[in-house]
């Protein structure tokens, strides 16, 4: 469902009535939808290329998170590594670059495949076309991870 508008945060409610996990994605702008949906979430999947641009624009991104923090201090951020391409050096390296930022990073990679690009084209996700692809394992990947990572934080802000 659409909602681009910069009160998603006070519609939230609303919006995952009957879901136990909505995924809101948001333009990488510094503007009040992007606050909004900061305000809005419980866990910040910030995706980052391996590419120095990407690098250097996650800093900006971790400066928004960081300002979020101060109107919801229950707020989690983590990096997602996307369109990796095998066997090159930046793919290599990116996760290291990362490290200089307060957000960790996860261990699953997204890497850039044509399945996906495929996909998209009829209109369904890589495991409704392809299960068996190593997208649709690496999708499956980052999704229990995400889970974890997510029950681990609920945990800690219980205690």
């Amino acid at each position: 469902m659409g909602v681009p508008k910069p009160s998603v945060h006070k519609d939230i409610g609303a919006i995952a009535d009957g879901y136990d996990y909505v995924v809101l994605d948001s333009p990488p702008r510094q503007d009040a939808l992007v606050k909004s949906v900061m305000l809005a979430a419980d866990l910040l999947v910030i995706p980052v290329q391996p590419s120095p641009y990407d690098v250097w624009a996650a800093e900006e991104t971790v400066k928004l998170v960081e300002e979020a923090t101060v109107l919801k201090d229950s707020l989690k951020s983590v990096f997602a590594i996307n369109r990796k391409i095998v066997n090159t050096a930046i793919g290599r390296d990116v996760g290291e670059a990362l490290d200089r930022y307060p957000v960790p990073t996860l261990a699953t990679h997204i890497h850039q495949r044509v399945s996906f690009a495929e996909s998209a084209l009829t209109g369904l996700i890589v495991s409704e076309t392809d299960p068996k692809s190593l997208a649709a394992q690496e999708i499956s990947k980052l999704t229990e991870e995400l889970l974890a990572f997510y029950a681990k934080q609920e945990a800690v802000i219980r205690e």
